[in-house]
């Protein structure tokens, strides 16, 4: 199925037909500030075993989240005061925040150092999604894993997009994905520059 949702101001009968599909474990293609994302429910676990069948990713590499706001964020990870001093700066924006996770996030999103990543994109469709769901989405990029993201859900092969159960067509999306920058220690360090202002870290 595909849908196309007004970017500006995102249709609730739209938005609720994508979150019914979330809600029975469906995997869905949306749009970011960035690329187009591959998520799912973080409580639906046989959608994430397709997620990473579908990107051919590795297990052992975990999955980012996205979050509707801070406080969202702050029910699935640990914001120091700094941390959360530099992401009231940025955000919603082009960024992925490395944190400590707590115990109410889904082990299989943990990296090796109990960390998880967690976006809040600049982009009224995924955050009314969220909003909606009243809990967080994956947030992994449309690709094969190793291979080039893609700036346009009608780019995919035909027997991945038939793996899916929602495509949101956003229109063209720029091919760079968010910044990575690891808030879980004592000071800021980039793990990956994309997209977003990096003066503001003093990296």
């Amino acid at each position: 199925m595909q849908l196309k949702i007004n970017p500006n101001n995102p249709e609730p009968t739209k938005i609720k037909k994508a979150v019914e599909i979330l809600e029975n474990s469906g995997v869905i293609v949306y749009p970011t500030d960035t690329i187009y994302g591959l998520g799912c429910d973080i409580f639906k676990k046989n959608a994430i075993e397709k997620i990473y069948q579908i990107k051919k990713r590795d297990k052992k590499k975990p999955l980012s989240i996205i979050c509707s706001d801070f406080k969202q964020a702050a029910e699935y990870a640990i914001i120091q005061d700094y941390a959360f001093r530099l992401m009231k700066k940025s955000l919603p924006g082009a960024y992925t925040f490395i944190l400590k996770a707590k115990s109410k996030l889904p082990q299989r999103f943990l990296a090796k150092n109990k960390t998880v990543g967690i976006r809040i994109p600049d982009n009224k469709i995924c955050l009314d999604l969220v909003s909606a769901l009243g809990h967080p989405i994956i947030s992994t990029s449309l690709n094969i894993s190793g291979q080039p993201v893609l700036t346009n859900p009608n780019q995919l092969d035909k027997e991945t997009a038939n793996k899916l159960d929602l495509t949101i067509d956003a229109g063209d999306l720029t091919a760079q994905a968010s910044t990575i920058i690891d808030l879980s220690q004592e000071a800021p360090i980039l793990i990956r520059e994309g997209q977003g202002d990096l003066s503001i870290f003093n990296l």
